[in-house]
């Protein structure tokens, strides 16, 4: 049985991506636009009112772990542990591979890493809510996994010919 729960856990976190993206296309680039707004215009301070979407996706998966081992719901549970990886795996990402809020992989030659820190950087050259790309935070577009090959390949023949 514990099977079952592990592959709700991991089909939640799966659908995640997919809610990420909607959430950041419709919600955050739409009418909670003012709360991050602040993302891509920042103040230099530490906090943004971004931050806050921390708190709107983490009070489901709080609620969802709670009641479902209060309640013996372990389907809920499950779903609210997906939530809460996929929570983990956007901070990892988003904070600190991509926003470097903590000095770590700084200087990554991964692929994966480039790729994903390229897609945001594409996503971010937009400063208003309008005309927006990338909003997804795992999953990166082919063509940005495209350009960072072009470039390695650029690079291995510059080096080649010097």
């Amino acid at each position: 049985m514990i099977w079952i729960y592990l592959l709700v856990t991991l089909f939640t976190f799966s659908l995640m991506e997919g809610i990420t993206w909607l959430t950041h296309r419709y919600v955050m680039h739409g009418f909670l636009w003012y709360l991050h707004e602040d993302h891509h215009k920042p103040a230099g301070t530490w906090f943004e009112k971004n931050d806050a979407f921390f708190l709107i996706f983490a009070v489901p998966s709080w609620l969802c772990i709670m009641l479902g081992l209060q309640h013996q719901n372990y389907y809920a549970a499950a779903i609210g542990f997906g939530i809460a990886l996929y929570g983990l795996a956007y901070f990892i990402v988003h904070e600190i591979i991509i926003h470097q809020r903590f000095k770590l992989f700084t200087r990554s030659n991964n692929r994966y890493i480039k790729a994903i820190r390229w897609a945001h950087k594409m996503h971010h050259k937009h400063l208003g809510k309008e005309h927006g790309e990338s909003f997804g935070m795992l999953i990166v577009a082919k063509k940005y996994r495209d350009k960072i090959k072009r470039d390695e390949a650029l690079q291995a023949t510059s080096e080649i010919s010097s």
